[in-house]
């Protein structure tokens, strides 16, 4: 499977010249192949292929006196904004057919050097890493890493990330092999909310960090000292960047967060089971911000993710199943209640509940039967068959790689391992 492992890197004032002037030949060269194809299309004549593209806006573009500047950068991040360009057009077409399921994709659409993330991507022919741990990107230079961990094998593309709070990353996508984490027996249903970010089965509780919530104050001050700016002042593009680097912190905050609390619930438990949420319509709800703030979706993709490379089980539970109407103890479906009630009794049996942690008995009862009943069906309509997660790959448009088998020399500082 590939994983992505991204790293600071802290480019100098010359390597920085030169990082903008490769985002904005890479920019170019998307924008003219998509001006390409739009007029090929109005004109009604067949898309031209990537070949043909590159010839047109690579090779052909340096000749000219308008693109002669494309030369004074290196071929491989040109080459794959095409492929990106590829992707984009092959995306909308299997949302249009029906074969991409999700949302809706649209058409590409032109890149503006005013987006706040740019990015170029170096395959193995723009890039190595040097015996002094730094890494070489072609027609750049060597850059300073900041190597927080070890890579695990020979990487096969790195990506370089410049974001709106103008820090530097490099990506590398390796691929690694899934190591499997001994089995345990527990197993264990999760129920997300807002009061308490999760309670799972056992009666064990995560609490809400609310990390957008606390940082509010500070955010709020850094906006309106941004509003009262001038635009296109070079102090409105100061106070710009002062308020990407508090989102930013808030983003990493919640990130590092998510981690550590899925990492330890895949060690922990042999199976997890969650509950399909609405995220998409709970946002657009009175509870937006607080909804955005719990980041469930990265919750689940991380939990899917991990589960697919440690060898555990992810069992989605349908939407439509009534976690918090069903008595945990005998089955009784009690009805729907508000919100506000977090305590009712069963009219059936008499047991008092706990309406999160009745929810996660319920959600973990309902994935059970319907593992088990997997191959067969599920046990009750409407609800979903849990899955063993597969192997996915986020944040990289590169397909399977073959294993070469050949590993970074660990020599020099290099930490590969």
């Amino acid at each position: 499977m590939h994983l992505r492992y991204s790293y600071r890197i802290y480019p100098t004032a010359g390597q920085r010249a030169s990082l903008a002037r490769t985002f904005g030949c890479a920019r170019v060269v998307y924008n003219d192949a998509l001006a390409a194809r739009k007029e090929a299309r109005k004109a009604g004549r067949p898309y031209p292929g990537s070949a043909d593209l590159q010839k047109l806006v690579i090779t052909g573009a340096k000749k000219t006196a308008e693109r002669a500047w494309l030369a004074s950068v290196g071929v491989d991040p040109l080459i794959q904004s095409l492929r990106d360009l590829d992707t984009a057009y092959r995306n909308f077409f299997d949302s249009v057919s029906g074969k991409r399921a999700g949302r809706p994709i649209g058409l590409p659409r032109f890149k503006s050097k005013r987006d706040g993330r740019q990015s170029l991507r170096f395959t193995r022919n723009g890039f190595r890493l040097r015996g002094n741990g730094k890494l070489n990107l072609a027609k750049i230079g060597d850059v300073r890493v900041k190597w927080s961990r070890a890579l695990p094998a020979d990487p096969s593309s790195v990506t370089v990330v410049l974001d709106a709070a103008g820090r530097y990353h490099a990506s590398f996508v390796v691929d690694v092999e899934p190591g499997h984490l001994p089995e345990v027996d527990a197993e264990a249903g999760i129920d997300l909310g807002l009061t308490t970010y999760a309670v799972l089965s056992d009666g064990s509780v995560i609490d809400n960090p609310r990390f957008l919530r606390k940082a509010e104050k500070r955010l709020k001050a850094a906006q309106r000292e941004l509003s009262r700016k001038a635009k296109g002042s070079k102090n409105r593009a100061k106070a710009r960047r002062k308020v990407a680097r508090a989102h930013a912190k808030v983003a990493d905050t919640r990130m590092d967060w998510l981690h550590k609390q899925t990492t330890r619930i895949i060690r922990e438990t042999q199976a997890v089971y969650l509950e399909d949420l609405n995220v998409r319509g709970l946002s657009r709800g009175r509870l937006a911000k607080s909804v955005h703030d719990a980041g469930w979706s990265t919750f689940r993709r991380l939990l899917e993710e991990k589960a697919a490379r440690y060898g555990r089980t992810i069992g989605i539970v349908s939407r439509a199943f009534p976690s918090s109407q069903l008595c945990s103890e005998c089955g009784h479906r009690d009805g729907p209640k508000p919100l506000h009630v977090r305590e009712w009794a069963c009219t059936a049996c008499g047991v008092l509940h706990d309406r999160d942690l009745n929810a996660a008995r319920n959600i973990l009862a309902a994935g059970q039967a319907d593992r088990l009943n997997a191959p067969g069906g599920p046990a009750r309509p409407g609800v979903a068959i849990p899955r063993r997660a597969r192997p996915v790959e986020r944040g990289t448009r590169l397909g399977d790689l073959p294993r070469t088998g050949v590993c970074a020399a660990g020599a020099g500082g290099i930490p590969v391992r």
